[in-house]
Formats: structure tokens, sequence, C-alpha cells
């Protein structure tokens, strides 16, 4: 009680302006790349290429599927670390497997510096590629403590791998306390068994892009790219574009732009 006394007459001794942090709205550009381990389309190795175009949108988080670690196709060059260079931006990486000498796995890119992060390897049955969700947690200069998720499912047409999975991320993430955003090549189409299950504790955007077609890049006609939140009550999608840069990737990129209201 004299705490809370002590507050108050400090807040009107200083006119009304408290000294204490209040977190206020946020808005955050949210993207997610699939990079094809820095390939591109033409198979050239062009990490300036991917970075250019995530410095002309300017996302503050961006989910990189397909991201390689020092392996010998990337000729042995940390991808994450190349590209947060190239873009200005922090960046981790998790491993989902080892592969050519190297790592496999996700990468998020922030205009914010982490103050969690967690590789969480989903399930799969034995002679199915691994997987990995990046949960990273970041503080933005309003004050709001946001997680982002950024994982790539199984992309096999059996769904059983990519259930499990969705299971997992659930179980996981579906009552934590953070206001999440779950970003990513779900390879998984709308009504689908595991967009349905993730539904249950993640939203789409409520956008007439939401729904549109992500790969292949030529020719778009699958929805598999996605950016999905928790806590719908609190976010209000301001845009929503799915764009086809056919030369960086075989998949569109998604962005959305986010209102966060705490």
């Amino acid at each position: 009680m004299k705490t809370i006394t002590l507050k108050l007459l400090l807040f009107v001794f200083l006119g009304g302006t408290s000294v204490y942090s209040v977190a206020q709205a946020d808005t955050l550009k949210v993207m997610s790349f699939n990079i094809l381990h820095g390939a591109t389309t033409k198979n050239d190795f062009n990490l300036d290429t991917l970075a250019g175009v995530i410095n002309h949108y300017q996302p503050d988080l961006v989910a990189l599927q397909e991201v390689d670690f020092k392996t010998v196709r990337a000729k042995k060059y940390d991808l994450p670390t190349e590209l947060g260079i190239r873009t200005k931006m922090a960046s981790l990486f998790a491993r989902a497997m080892y592969y050519d000498g190297g790592e496999y796995g996700e990468a998020v890119l922030s205009k914010y510096t982490f103050v969690g992060s967690e590789n969480l390897g989903l399930p799969h049955l034995p002679d199915s590629e691994p997987r990995a969700a990046l949960v990273t947690r970041i503080k933005t200069k309003n004050g709001n403590t946001i997680q982002f998720v950024g994982t790539h499912l199984d992309h096999l047409k059996d769904e059983t791998d990519k259930v499990m999975q969705v299971n997992a991320i659930v179980e996981h993430l579906g009552d934590t306390e953070y206001p999440t955003l779950l970003v990513g090549d779900l390879n998984a189409v709308p009504n689908s068994t595991p967009l349905n299950i993730l539904s249950k504790k993640f939203s789409k955007p409520k956008h007439p892009n939401a729904w549109i077609g992500t790969y292949p890049a030529s020719d778009p006609k699958t929805c598999i790219d996605h950016i999905m939140y928790n806590q719908p009550n609190q976010w209000q999608v301001l845009d929503y574009e799915v764009l086809c840069e056919n030369y960086a990737s075989d998949h569109c990129i998604v962005i959305a732009t986010l209102l966060f209201t705490p």
C-alpha cells in the first residue's frame, strides 16, 4: 500500500508524467522468405540479391527458411550472419539437421535485439527430414515483448509428419503468455488438417491477400507460406502482401504490416 501511495505522489509531483515504462502500441512489418539456401532460381548463389529484397521492403522481423550454415553448397558461408550484416539486422540460426558438411535449418532477422530464443526440434518419422521452429523474443522500442517464431514444416503429401509438427507447436506455444507471431513455409494449404490444428491457437489475418497463392513464384497457385498470430484481439492488420520476386526464390515473399496494441 505504501509503495502504491509513493508512486502516486511521485506521479503527481512530476506533473502527471510517470517515471515507469508503460508499453504502447507497436506497428511491425513482418516477412516470411524462403531463401532456397542462397541459390536463387538461377542457381547463382547471390546473397546480395537476397539482402537487396529484404532491404527494399524494410521489415522489422524476417523468418527465413531453407537456410544453410557453412555447407559446401553455400560455399561454407554462414548465411544468417551474412544476411544480417548486409541488412544491418540481428540474426539467429536454428539447426534442423546436419547437412553437406554444415547445418541446415531456420533463421530469424530482427531490427531489435533478442531477449530470448529457443530451437524447438519438431517430431518426424524416422526416415523423414528433420524440422525445427526457431522461437525468439524481442522487446520493441515501445516496450512490448513479442514472441516471433519462424518455421518450415514437412513438405510431403502424406501429412503424418506435419500433423505431429503442428501439434508440437500448439502444445509448446499455444498457451504462452507472450503475444506470438508464427511465420514461415508451413507447406499447409487452406482447410488442411495441419492448418486447422494451428487455427485452434493461431489466427490468419483477415485480409483479401491472406489466402492467395505463394508457390511457385513463377505461377503461384498454392498458398503454403503463412503469417499467423495468437491473441487476435490485440492485432490489427494494416496490410498483407504476397510478392513474387521470381529470381530471388521459388516461393513468393509474404509481408504483413501489423498493429499490436497491448
